[in-house]
Order: C-alpha cells, then sequence, then structure tokens
C-alpha cells in the first residue's frame, strides 16, 4: 500500500492548505507565529516534508478564520458523513 503522503489526495490537501493561506492573506511566518510553530515546520508541512495529523489540520484551519468540516467540503467537493 503507498504511503498516503505521496497520493494525490493528499497533495490535494497540501494545494488548497496553501491557497487557504494564500487567500487569507496570511504568511508562513504568520501562521507560525499564530500556531506556535516555526516558519519552516509550515513550509515542511505545505511541501509534504512533514505530515499533519488531524488536530494540527484543525488548529491550522482555525488560524486561518477556517473550519475542519468546511476545509473537508471543500476537498472533496461535497458534505462527507462521519
Amino acid at each position: 500500500m503507498q504511503k498516503t503522503l505521496y497520493t494525490r489526495e493528499y497533495q490535494q490537501m497540501l494545494k488548497l492548505l496553501q491557497a487557504r493561506r494564500a487567500l487569507a492573506k496570511v504568511s508562513q511566518v504568520e501562521l507560525a507565529r499564530r500556531l506556535d510553530w516555526s516558519q519552516a515546520d509550515i513550509s515542511k508541512c505545505e511541501t509534504g516534508v512533514r505530515r499533519l495529523d488531524l488536530v494540527e489540520l484543525k488548529l491550522w484551519l482555525e488560524a486561518l478564520g477556517g473550519d475542519l468540516a468546511g476545509f473537508v467540503e471543500e476537498l472533496y467537493g461535497e458534505p462527507r458523513e462521519i
């Protein structure tokens, strides 16, 4: 089984995260400050070097003024049953 970090779906998620950050007009440095991370950590996540877990993804989205449910809906194009 292929590691999900290398799937097209994960890469689409990373592109959407980058787009969300750009749309919010938040730099990597500013996002890092909001999350109490380093800019290098943000860069590694956005490029797929470092994997985001679910809790980190939720915090990341909240730091950009979004929410996890809306992100999943945008990523998959429709609401998903949990």
